[in-house]
């Protein structure tokens, strides 16, 4: 599989907003094809009159739907058009308020039930409007791909051990099984801090395939998918990462940012690297000044990426 299979593979993971943002576009395409096919039956069942005003509005407000449906469903800014959505509802329940100062009896009740509906849709156009304005940060996507030289059984069963991801996953302090598919996520942030999460697998194949994402009002948003493919010499194993973290805006967004650095994809590369060391010899080769999990320095020995220095080369010859 490529890189771009693979983050191709990572933007279509499932999202709550992205899938309530697209929600509200069918609805939006529903609402607007029926206001411009049969204009009459939308106001013969809504209550509004039939005043040539009326048979001007309806229409319109179908039209401006199918704007709504356009952005909503082709669009990942489902914030801005989700707003879009907020406005068009408060345009709505003014004209509905009007109406029903002026109308009585059925007419008046009808009316009365359409505008509770439009204030439930509201109310769902409003949440999703503001979980993604604050979601709306920086999207880091990342990919990397190693050779390792295990078969693909084994390297899936060491990695569906989510556990053992901080063993070389450098951020990553604790990885928690919370359930057959979930898991709680702590890894170290800047200033001393960690950031924690909770996520789920939404998409397995055993020995082949393994793709998560975080859940409820995580710190920092992120999901993932890992191939293991069979290596041409048939004994090997090629794994495949993509990363996405949806860095927040402002100053914590800022602090994030950094603290994955300039290089974020070398940084998973020497994930990765670990990875390979870990499966192939035991141990890892690290620097001393990179970051490294808690639980990785108790569960595995390291040997620094140094120079032997002179002395240490002179007892080398004389043994």
């Amino acid at each position: 599989m490529t890189r771009l299979e693979i983050r191709e593979a990572a933007e279509t993971r499932p999202d709550p907003v992205q899938r309530r943002g697209r929600g509200l576009g069918w609805m939006s395409l529903g609402l607007g094809v029926a206001q411009l096919v049969a204009p009459n039956a939308v106001r013969r069942i809504s209550g509004v009159d039939d005043s040539p005003t009326s048979r001007v509005v309806v229409p319109l407000v179908g039209a401006r739907e199918l704007v709504h449906a356009a952005g909503l469903l082709t669009s990942r800014r489902k914030g801005a058009w989700a707003w879009t959505r907020v406005l068009g509802d408060a345009m709505d329940l003014t004209a509905l308020g009007v109406a029903i100062a002026h109308r009585g009896g059925r007419r008046r009740r009808r009316l009365l039930g359409v505008t509770g509906a439009i204030v439930g849709i509201t109310v769902v156009d409003v949440l999703t409007a503001v979980q993604a304005t604050r979601r709306k940060g920086n999207a880091m996507e990342l990919t990397a791909t190693t050779t390792i030289r295990k078969s693909a059984p084994e390297v899936y069963t060491f990695w569906r051990a989510l556990e053992n991801l901080p063993t070389f996953m450098a951020h990553l302090e604790e990885v928690r099984t919370t359930g057959g598919r979930t898991s709680h996520w702590t890894a170290g942030a800047p200033f001393g801090k960690n950031v924690e999460w909770d996520a789920e697998i939404v998409d397995e194949t055993s020995g082949e395939k393994i793709a998560w994402r975080s859940t409820g009002d995580a710190d920092v948003p992120n999901s993932g998918t890992v191939r293991f493919v069979p290596a041409p010499d048939g004994e090997s194993t090629e794994v495949h990462v993509a990363l996405t973290y949806d860095i927040p805006g402002g100053t914590v967004g800022k602090a994030v940012a950094k603290y994955f650095g300039e290089e974020p994809h070398q940084q998973l590369d020497d994930d990765l690297r670990r990875l390979k060391q870990v499966l192939e010899t035991g141990e890892v080769v690290r620097s001393d000044g990179a970051p490294w999990g808690k639980r990785a320095r108790k569960e595995f020995p390291q040997r620094p990426a140094q120079p032997l220095s002179d002395e240490e080369l002179a007892k080398g010859a004389d043994a």
